[in-house]
């Protein structure tokens, strides 16, 4: 990202008043301003729509840059404002206190205190939870892209000032949780971004926080984004602890403010520790679930239904958006990933039209790889909105808890083991069940042999005695 000449804004908080890192900030906008800055809807035109359908294929890949604001964004997007403005109020670098912070190591400080005082670290901790596929990583890099990412002083009014501001950095946390790796990541990321070449490593632990140090004081670092934090989760060994720590430090010696994000294991992580949970939800916590179909569905849907680049325009529907959700369950990543394939398929067909049987084919297609998981991420999210319901209303004694038994879906008169009747309802939901058949070949084969029922039998597919062959 190129730097940008620092222009002024005056605040009206007094304790960010005559500093030269916050008053270079971008200006604060209204929330309906916010979402203009954070949406991006690439709209198809009607002579896009008229293009060769080859042409037209090419098109889909604009649905990459869909993004359609949520509560959320809003929300993280104040969060991180008011953190790096918040760490940068103690580093005014007009102050002789930050004059001394970034002459001096922090564990020597001066014998003789500035007249403004030793150095008070104002760090803390943002922590962003998520399922892949909630939309973590495209609500990151639209909450940071407003912020200018280095901005270069050369005076502040009358007053020279000579340095470059480092607004952001963003990292990802290495898989084995080493420190040096981290440290690693972090410095070839501030060394680039401040113009330097690259930081010859030092030997040992203390030598890397040391240069860490120095690099991120000279940088005026304001905010520090670490994405994929559940590698954290990912071996059993101290590592992740040493990791913590050190991030830790970055925040309590140095002032830097963090901003974890990473899937739930994370959360698990965090909460093993109260003194590591207090930290990170120490200036705002954000779990992001998938979306429940509800209105914050229906705005998601509208906006990407209009993405059409068929020949035809196929009309919204309650139908198609109930399909859309539960085929996708909630995940935003998915939905559009099926929704690009169902035009795919369309597209040069000669019947350009979407429908449910369309969404259907699609979603064998998009999710190959991953329809066991999204299979069971619609059960578990159907499950999460039946449960409160249920437990609120018999708490409350209006309703009789249900039988603890489960029926065959089409038969309400036998009874069945729980577990049994919930293979039986995933079976009924999967997209594609021929990936499931171990061998698709197999009454064939036994239709060949001199004894098919016997053939059948010995491959464990046939049980006419179940109480003899499963029996206790």
């Amino acid at each position: 990202m190129a730097p940008v000449k620092a222009q002024y804004i005056e605040t009206a908080f007094p304790d960010y008043q005559g500093n030269p890192l916050i008053e270079a900030l971008p200006r604060r906008c209204s929330d309906e301003q916010l979402i203009e800055i954070l949406e991006n809807y690439p709209t198809p035109t009607t002579a896009e729509r008229m293009l060769d359908p080859f042409d037209r294929l090419d098109y889909l890949s604009r649905l990459d840059h869909f993004i359609q604001p949520l509560p959320e964004y809003l929300h993280l997007y104040r969060a991180v404002d008011r953190t790096i403005r918040k760490g940068y109020s103690a580093k005014n670098p007009l102050s002789p206190t930050t004059q001394n912070y970034l002459h001096y190591p922090l564990d020597t400080p001066t014998k003789i205190e500035p007249i403004t005082g030793y150095f008070r670290p104002k760090g803390c901790v943002i922590t962003v939870i998520g399922e892949s596929g909630a939309g973590k990583t495209t609500m990151l890099e639209q909450v940071l892209a407003p912020f200018p990412q280095i901005i270069d002083h050369s005076d502040y009014y009358t007053e020279p000032l000579h340095l470059r501001q480092v607004v952001w950095a963003k990292v990802d946390c290495p898989h084995d949780s080493s420190v040096r790796q981290l440290c690693n990541n972090i410095l070839r990321q501030l060394d680039e971004l401040q113009g330097f070449s690259e930081t010859k490593l030092g030997h040992t632990i203390p030598d890397l926080l040391l240069q860490i140090e120095a690099r991120v004081k000279s940088s005026f670092l304001g905010l520090l984004v670490i994405d994929e934090m559940q590698h954290l989760t990912a071996r059993k060994t101290k590592g992740s602890d040493s990791l913590l720590k050190f991030l830790h430090n970055l925040v309590n010696n140095l002032g830097i403010p963090l901003l974890f994000c990473g899937n739930p294991p994370f959360d698990e992580l965090l909460s093993k520790d109260f003194k590591t949970a207090r930290r990170a939800e120490s200036e705002f916590y954000l779990r992001m679930e998938l979306l429940q179909n509800d209105e914050l569905w229906e705005i998601f849907f509208e906006e990407l239904w209009k993405l059409q680049w068929t020949a035809q325009v196929t009309p919204s529907s309650k139908a198609i958006s109930d399909h859309l959700h539960h085929l996708s369950a909630g995940n935003v990543d998915m939905a559009v990933r099926i929704f690009r394939e169902a035009q795919r398929i369309v597209i040069g067909s000669g019947a350009e039209h979407l429908n449910e049987q369309v969404l259907d084919q699609a979603t064998a297609v998009a999710s190959q790889a991953t329809a066991r998981t999204l299979n069971e991420m619609r059960h578990s999210h159907t499950a999460i909105l039946k449960r409160p319901r249920k437990e609120a209303a018999v708490s409350q004694g209006t309703i009789s808890p249900p039988p603890a038994f489960h029926k065959i879906p089409g038969d309400l008169t036998r009874a069945q083991h729980p577990e049994f009747a919930e293979q039986l309802q995933f079976l009924k939901d999967e997209i594609d069940l021929t990936r499931l058949v171990e061998d698709p070949n197999a009454i064939q084969q036994a239709a060949e042999q001199a004894d098919p029922i016997n053939e059948l039998k010995n491959k464990d597919i046939l049980c006419d005695d179940p109480l003899l062959q499963l029996g206790t």
